[in-house]
């Protein structure tokens, strides 16, 4: 049922009818707002004031651009975008193609085994990112770590995974994207699992082989789930920060400094709080970018 407000009524009128008649659904999502606006509107508007301030300990001045302008000429801040943009686009492209995939080879067994199999993949997700990371940190050890003990069992010379500066990102990007995410294999199975079995039989009739269902068919009715997981993967690749805090601290020689990294030591290690607050705004500005750029390619009008 919906209640319209007399357009004729002066606007006054109105709204205080329309108050009288809805006052206590605002009063119910009340405490929700509250909290919105004191832990997320209200710090997000004080971030993006103090970009164009000079913030320490000793008070704030502002400064216009200038956090930007250093930004632009600081060698540091492009070298840990660039890290964390190699790391987003392979972690995403390969969680992306490995959750299909997984999704895939489950998806003609019968439902009391695709359960088990969801529940297996998912389980690793309630795992704090803390504890895999230490696990990480003990594979990649370079005297007793697992990997080095396979490759010394082959007689090939040990590797310093995490201690040299040329493989040191490779090792964070191969820590990630061994790990399937379960949220992928679940969205999927579930996306397969409701596309229509008459589109199948239909091509099979034309003559359609199992490549052909899976690029004309599958593949196009998965884009919602694949737009969505892909605009998750990427916000989550972007603000990589609890892997490489606790496997390298950014270095060595911040050749695994991230931007959220960076962010993190700009302002609890330097105490700049202005320049931080700087890079999370073009931080902000980039993922909404990669976000439209998806949404503009993905984005589909199909439904079944």
């Amino acid at each position: 049922m919906t209640y319209a407000v007399d357009s004729t009524l002066p606007l006054p009128r109105r709204i205080l009818k329309f108050w009288n008649k809805h006052k206590w659904s605002y009063f119910f999502i009340a405490p929700s707002m509250i909290l919105f606006f004191i832990f997320i509107a209200f710090p997000v508007a004080q971030a993006f004031l103090l970009a164009f301030q000079k913030v320490d300990l000793r008070g704030s001045t502002w400064v216009g651009l200038k956090n930007f302008k250093d930004l632009q000429e600081s060698t540091l801040f492009w070298s840990s975008m660039k890290h964390t943009v190699v790391y987003a686009v392979f972690v995403v492209v390969a969680w992306i193609a490995s959750s299909m995939i997984v999704a895939s080879l489950i998806q003609p067994l019968s439902n009391r085994v695709q359960s088990l199999f969801r529940a297996a993949f998912y389980l690793p997700n309630v795992i704090s990112i803390i504890v895999i990371s230490l696990v990480w940190i003990w594979i990649f050890e370079p005297d007793y770590g697992f990997f080095n003990f396979l490759i010394s069992s082959l007689g090939l010379p040990k590797v310093l995974w995490l201690q040299n500066p040329d493989i040191a990102l490779w090792s964070i990007v191969l820590s990630t994207v061994l790990i399937i995410p379960g949220s992928g294999v679940v969205l999927y199975s579930a996306a397969m699992g409701s596309v229509p079995p008459e589109f199948y039989e239909a091509a099979e009739v034309e003559g359609a082989n199992a490549w052909d269902k899976l690029i004309h068919i599958t593949f196009p009715l998965l884009k919602p789930t694949t737009l969505y997981l892909t605009v998750i993967y990427t916000i989550a690749g972007f603000q990589i920060f609890e892997r490489v805090y606790i496997m390298t601290g950014g270095g060595p020689i911040n050749s695994t400094m991230t931007i959220v990294q960076l962010i993190f030591q700009t302002a609890f290690s330097d105490f700049n709080y202005g320049r931080a607050s700087a890079e999370a705004l073009i931080l902000f500005a980039i993922i909404a970018v990669f976000s439209f750029v998806q949404f503009k390619f993905l984005s589909t009008d199909v439904e079944y």
